[in-house]
């Protein structure tokens, strides 16, 4: 298959380690292994591991540690992979062929808008609305969702906006798919990392063509030790695993022996209370630096995740933006044009205060050059007196 380029994973990659400030990240600041050890993570044990390949699907104790936190899986529901990218990209193998339709919400993170693409199946996008609270735009999503539908893919917490969806529309999703037959991809990696209110709930249980996937990246604070996994119908998991073989083949040995101290109930609670402090730090020294702008910047608070997507008013394109962001204050964000909107800039959230302050600072010398110039333009325009 030939498959495009992923352009914000290579803008990422090309100029995450080279600028000196990096907010395009999107977890929060990793844990330690120092503070994994403190939740009974037995780090002499693992200097003593030999280091050779592990289960291909996952250990059956994490499988088992992980199938308890879905009420009526079993560890046959769950297959472990290398991040949860890994995740959605055996699915995408497993259920996508050539001439198949798929629905994908947008703004999102886009391995799913190439995915399927690379596989020669259509997509059909619906729109999270903002002027609705980020809930789905209810007609392009009943045209987008039909008997020709293989998949719908949504991430919940939402990846960039961090919205959830309400109870309502979680139901109306489901109901439409089971309707159609056809198989819905809720990605919930970021579960967890919720920075007020209730933890999210999962569309795990909610009918039977249902797929969860998540890992150890984002509301865990784990990224580095690449866990995902897959949470789904026996036969699916089953296909998924026969694709593993062909691509990764296993995680990590040691990654899984970390993954099993982090998803016992205790030590996940723990890690998710972690996260809920470092993005309540934060969040206000954001909103009290959109709202410096008196107007330029607006945003809706996210509820999730470690991101803020904020919508900026000029007609300057968000690539162009961010590249100029880049080029002159050395700090890398995410345009809006990556995550399928326009206008946005995408912030990371999960750093040290300090960090976030300084960033932004940055950020906002070249935005209030953008002010500047949109108030210039306004003062060169002709008047009707002029001609």
């Amino acid at each position: 298959m030939k498959i495009e380029q992923f352009e914000m994973e290579r803008m990422q990659s090309t100029w995450e380690n080279v600028v000196e400030m990096d907010l395009s990240e999107s977890g929060v600041r990793p844990v330690t292994l120092r503070e994994l050890a403190e939740m009974g993570l037995d780090i002499e044990g693992i200097l003593n591991t030999p280091l050779g390949y592990s289960q291909s699907n996952g250990t059956i104790p994490l499988r088992e540690a992980l199938a308890e936190q879905y009420p009526g899986a079993t560890p046959d529901h769950i297959e472990v992979t290398n991040g949860t990218s890994e995740a959605n990209y055996l699915l995408a193998l497993a259920l996508v062929r050539a001439g198949d339709e798929v629905a994908f919400e947008v703004p999102n993170y886009m391995q799913y808008w190439g995915l399927p693409r690379s596989l020669g199946a259509k997509m059909n996008c619906f729109h999270l609305r903002l002027d609705a609270d980020w809930e789905p735009d209810w007609e392009e999503f009943e045209r987008g969702v039909t008997e020709r539908t293989r998949l719908v893919y949504v991430s919940n917490p939402n990846n960039p906006s961090g919205s959830v969806l309400s109870e309502r529309a979680m139901q109306r999703i489901v109901e439409r798919v089971e309707k159609t037959g056809s198989y819905l991809v809720a990605d919930e990696v970021y579960l967890g990392a919720e920075i007020q209110g209730e933890r999210t709930s999962s569309f795990w249980g909610m009918g039977e063509r249902v797929i969860v996937t998540s890992g150890l990246s984002k509301a865990y604070g784990i990224p580095g030790v690449r866990i995902g996994w897959i949470v789904g119908p026996r036969e699916v998991v089953a296909e998924c695993w026969a694709q593993h073989d062909y691509v990764t083949i296993a995680p990590n040995r040691i990654s899984d022996a970390i993954a099993r101290v982090a998803v016992r109930a205790d030590n996940r609670e723990k890690l998710y209370a972690r996260t809920r402090g470092i993005l309540q730090g934060n969040l206000p020294r954001v909103r009290e630096w959109v709202e410096s702008f008196e107007g330029f910047l607006s945003f809706r608070e996210p509820r999730a995740g470690a991101l803020c997507l904020i919508r900026y008013h000029a007609a300057t394109p968000s690539v162009e933006l961010c590249e100029r962001i880049r080029v002159n204050q050395s700090v890398l964000i995410v345009p809006g044009k990556q995550l399928g909107v326009e206008a946005f800039l995408r912030i990371w959230i999960g750093g040290k205060p300090e960090f976030l302050k300084e960033g932004l600072r940055r950020i906002g010398v070249e935005l209030r050059q953008e002010v500047r110039s949109q108030e210039s333009e306004v003062r060169m325009a002709p008047r009707d007196s002029d001609f």
